[in-house]
């Protein structure tokens, strides 16, 4: 296998998760990422949508799960979404808080003791982690770090 590579530019495409239960997920990633339901597979025994923002495919759910999302096997770690800055972190924080979502950490917290990013971490409702976060101004909160000796988005 060659160290270089062809590509000469890389962005994340979308990402596609399994869920338990299609119309409930499609609601909470409406909801709380804003995006707009532009695809769904009518089919009882293949449902799926295609959730996307400004034209652009963002999420594709699959019902295809059973259980609740597992944090032991190898797969997805976490799901995080870049906002510009920390007044949308609050208000998606206020939003999943009427929703009642389930939270790793108390509030907005950096990444790291001293860093200027950081946000929120939080599950769906079929427990997948995710995290919405700032690149500026959480070191203008009085939040710490969860860890000082490992990254918060660990969800350790």
């Amino acid at each position: 296998m060659s160290s270089t590579t062809a590509l000469r530019t890389l962005q994340t495409g979308h990402v596609g998760l399994n869920v338990t239960d299609l119309d409930r997920s499609v609601d909470f990633y409406r909801a709380v990422l804003g995006l707009q339901l532009t695809a769904q597979g009518a089919d009882p025994e293949r449902r799926y949508a295609m959730l996307g923002r400004d034209g652009r495919l963002v999420l594709t759910l699959w019902q295809q799960g059973t259980g609740t999302f597992s944090t032991t096997t190898p797969g997805l770690h976490h799901l995080s979404f870049e906002v510009e800055g920390l007044d949308e972190v609050r208000a998606t924080e206020d939003l999943l808080r009427t929703l009642g979502a389930e939270f790793a950490y108390d509030g907005v917290v950096p990444h790291s003791e001293g860093s200027a990013s950081g946000g929120i971490f939080f599950s769906d409702p079929d427990g997948i982690r995710l995290e919405v976060y700032t690149r500026t101004g959480v070191d203008e909160t009085t939040a710490e770090a969860p860890h000082t000796d490992a990254p918060t988005c660990g969800f350790f």
